[in-house]
């Protein structure tokens, strides 16, 4: 059986690709009202009282979905494992700190489970026929990305305590995971940071460069007081890839200024949230393939703690 933790937006976006999937499965919500609205979403009722009112439960569970807000997300994960849960798909960022990361991966260690955290961007379909044509060309040469936050719209959304000024982990890690997926795994790294808002005090200006353990040079840069937005370019011998936005891949030949739309399959991503149906069949089979395992994970949020200045 599988648990879905969580009643809110994004949950309602796992349930729909259960349920599309024609998997069983219950639910657990901590609210009311955030269950009311579940069930007027996906037609299923949720159990109310959160993971605490669920356990010990008839029900056999092999795999759990954590979707809930990032604030709980070390909680809920601690309390499935501590309950004998050995399967678990964890929301970005996996915890709110580095320190609550660390936490979470040396207990799931301890009880032999697997974690994976949920950036679903990685099963884009334009990342799938990126890096399929990213192969056929020989590898990536080099890469860059920007990592701008829209500071204004962020400043006025509501969070809990500790949040916004872990943003950088909880919201701008989606486009550094993707890059570095994309482009390789840094060797070495050189990182500046500037500025401080109101709100992420550390930094508000991010520039970077470095080297991965293939020998692709790439760079960053963010300005989060500046207009902007998250966009990849990966280089190949033959071809720029253009991810902006990251749903879409344009394409660059060599000796050429053409940019060109590539047309690729995007079923999958019109009918559920973007690269989620293929995220959640991975986790649910035997092939894990292109998830990001907690220990991974944890590697590089101790990268992403560099970049935005948090050690």
């Amino acid at each position: 059986m599988i648990l879905l933790v969580g009643a809110g937006p994004m949950a309602v976006q796992y349930a729909k690709v259960l349920q599309g999937m024609e998997k069983p499965f219950v639910v657990v919500g901590r609210s009311q009202q955030s269950a009311g609205n579940f069930n007027a979403s996906v037609g299923v009722q949720p159990l109310v009282g959160g993971v605490e009112a669920f356990f010990p439960s008839i029900h056999a569970i092999t795999h759990a979905i954590v979707a809930v807000s990032v604030e709980q997300l070390e909680y809920t994960s601690t309390y499935l494992l501590e309950n004998g849960v050995k399967h678990l798909l964890v929301e970005k960022p996996g915890g709110m700190t580095l320190e609550a990361i660390e936490r979470v991966q040396a207990l799931a260690q301890a009880q032999g489970a697997s974690i994976y955290i949920a950036y679903n961007r990685r099963f884009l379909a334009s990342v799938i026929k990126a890096r399929e044509l990213i192969e056929e060309d020989g590898g990536v040469t080099s890469f860059n990305f920007e990592i701008t936050e829209w500071s204004d719209t962020i400043q006025k959304i509501s969070k809990a305590e500790g949040v916004k000024e872990n943003w950088f982990f909880a919201n701008t890690s989606h486009v550094t995971d993707l890059a570095f997926y994309l482009g390789g795994k840094p060797r070495q790294i050189a990182t500046f940071t500037a500025g401080g808002l109101s709100w992420h005090r550390r930094a508000a200006r991010f520039a970077g460069a470095g080297e991965t353990e293939e020998g692709a040079l790439f760079s960053y840069s963010g300005d989060w007081e500046a207009p902007g937005r998250w966009a990849i370019e990966v280089l190949t011998l033959k071809r720029r890839f253009i991810f902006k936005p990251l749903e879409t891949l344009q394409v660059q030949l060599i000796n050429s200024v053409a940019v060109e739309t590539l047309n690729i399959d995007v079923t999958l991503d019109a009918d559920y949230k973007p690269g989620l149906y293929l995220q959640v069949k991975h986790f649910l089979v035997s092939d894990k393939s292109g998830l990001c395992s907690l220990e991974d994970h944890l590697e590089n949020s101790k990268l992403y703690a560099r970049i935005a200045a948090y050690v």
